[in-house]
């Protein structure tokens, strides 16, 4: 017997609503003289990102630790602080496919969840991003204290949306988070940003 069609949806943020363009940081890298990719492999080292997913520090003191981590290889610690500066000025780019999807599931009734691992700089991305109201609950670990993909993370996350997780369906890029969610048990697809990712979700909330 095969489940029951999800009557709510929960949305990652980054690499499935929002985008980054890479040629942004490799920008900033090459201008202050750092090797590619530094910028992000230092920011998301475990140590330094789980603290600010869960609320224990804030993102500026996470820039602050990024920052000092580049003091050397960006020629002392002001030119490593303007390097972080001018990278974290962009913010990112709406997929505009996605929150049409999202914007039409809404319009139908199902609830729909922004639900990601994030810091306390998301309401204000939310803001630049006009996504303010495109969501009927926004879960954000860094105000949960626990974060993806942990079930307890995913429990609130259906709570937000009054539905029990058998009748949630969420989607992330990441295959962790899919695998959790899967545990805690609501439905997932892996986002890869292919258009049968779309075809999927509107054949599976019938949208």
């Amino acid at each position: 017997m095969g489940r029951e069609r999800a009557t709510a949806l929960l949305v990652d943020f980054d690499g499935v609503l929002r985008r980054w363009d890479p040629a942004v940081a490799a920008g900033v890298e090459r201008e202050y003289g750092l090797s590619e990719g530094v910028l992000t492999e230092i920011a998301m080292q475990w140590g330094r990102l789980q603290p600010v997913l869960t609320g224990q520090v804030s993102h500026a003191d996470w820039m602050t630790s990024v920052a000092d981590a580049l003091a050397g290889p960006a020629g002392g610690p002001e030119r490593a602080r303007a390097a972080v500066e001018q990278w974290q000025r962009y913010r990112g780019e709406v997929d505009t496919e996605v929150l049409d999807f999202i914007r039409r599931v809404r319009a139908g009734g199902l609830p729909v969840g922004l639900a990601t691992n994030a810091t306390d700089l998301l309401d204000d991305d939310l803001a630049a991003l006009g996504l303010v109201g495109e969501f009927d609950a926004v879960v954000n670990s860094y105000r949960l204290g626990v974060n993806k993909p942990a079930k307890e993370y995913f429990q609130a996350a259906c709570r937000a949306v009054a539905t029990p997780p058998d009748r949630v369906l969420f989607v992330d890029d990441e295959d962790w988070s899919v695998r959790g969610a899967r545990v805690a048990g609501l439905s997932a697809l892996r986002w890869t940003g292919r258009p049968e990712d779309l075809r999927y979700l509107r054949a599976a909330l019938a949208y």
